[in-house]
């Protein structure tokens, strides 16, 4: 495999630092660009995060991780094009990795003009840059750019259609990247993620407040009818698939679902329950609990779905949907 000369934009997030530390450990150069605005704690001003010293945690975690790679970071704002473009000169990479943006729907909703300005400004300012390097591009969107399935089955063909501000911008984002290859034959992937889990995560998703609520004795509210689908991912598929795409030329001027496939509703006609044939997992997750009490050390959805199961049963809490299966535990055991 040839090694690339690597930037990633917005490299702090949840998906920017675990592909970070993939592409590094591949042997790739790898610089992170990040203001660090949306990765703090300050951005965190939800009233059910109890627990804000887990989230200082983790977000150190990810940096201390980052050291330990030689991996460098360089904290400058995206959105700044004169100072962006200096060090697009000195680094001139080969691959930029876009993933400046607010990660979550929900909040994108609640502050469109943060969300505009950490989406579409900061991407406008990479591919200005990326065009007087002719670098590849690959852009980190979402599956939210479909808006709601109209069947069961979903490709890279099939009619966007998205709903609210995030999957507006998404979209938005992806026509930029389109326009910018076709007016100067910038060569770019997009990759549309869905519903992601794994180790690090602060981005409140759904698994994720799952796991704190039932873990703090919190109530697990389930928005909507519960007839909705999630497709959800672990984070190393994720990083796998966009490590790929930085290898292969077939990758280029593409657009790939990178999804564990297999999407499952929130139901409200079965209530979870922990496999009794699971033993080892319970252990493991008893040995998770109690590291993390004895600690107040990390715990996310990577390690988190089996905690969390083991909760629900254990306080035989009347919630539903999100059923284990092999595919969960087995990732689960990166962690505990």
């Amino acid at each position: 495999m040839n090694k690339k000369n690597i930037l990633l934009v917005g490299g702090c997030g949840f998906i920017g630092h675990n592909l970070a530390l993939k592409l590094k450990n591949l042997g790739h150069s790898v610089t992170i660009i990040d203001s660090l605005s949306v990765n703090n704690l300050l951005t965190f001003t939800d009233k059910d995060i109890i627990n804000k010293k887990l989230y200082v945690t983790i977000l150190n975690n990810r940096i201390e991780l980052l050291n330990e790679h030689k991996i460098e970071l360089i904290v400058a704002d995206s959105r700044e094009h004169h100072q962006i473009s200096r060090i697009f000169e000195k680094i001139k990479p080969e691959i930029i990795i876009h993933l400046a943006a607010v990660s979550h729907a929900a909040k994108s909703n609640k502050e469109p003009h943060t969300t505009f300005d950490n989406s579409l400004r900061t991407l406008e300012t990479t591919l200005d840059n990326a065009k007087n390097i002719n670098s590849h591009v690959i852009f980190i969107s979402s599956s939210m750019v479909y808006g709601d399935f109209k069947s069961d089955h979903v490709d890279e063909d099939s009619i966007c259609n998205p709903i609210g501000i995030y999957g507006n911008l998404k979209l938005a984002g992806e026509l930029m990247i389109k326009s910018f290859n076709q007016v100067f034959g910038l060569p770019y992937t997009i990759i549309r993620p869905s519903a992601l889990y794994g180790e690090r995560c602060v981005s409140r998703r759904v698994g994720q407040i799952f796991i704190e609520n039932a873990i703090q004795n919190l109530d697990i509210n389930i928005s909507g009818d519960g007839e909705e689908k999630l497709d959800f991912t672990y984070i190393e598929d994720l990083i796998h698939g966009i490590s790929l795409c930085c290898s292969n030329k077939k990758a280029l001027n593409q657009i790939f679902n990178i999804t564990y496939g297999n999407a499952r509703k929130i139901t409200f006609n079965k209530i979870i329950q922990l496999p009794t044939n699971k033993s080892d997992n319970k252990k493991r997750v008893l040995r998770c609990l109690k590291y993390l009490k004895k600690k107040d050390q990390i715990f996310d959805i990577g390690c988190g779905l089996s905690v969390f199961l083991y909760e629900l049963k254990k306080k035989n809490y009347k919630v539903y949907g999100l059923e284990p299966d092999k595919y969960l535990f087995k990732h689960s055991k990166n962690i505990i």
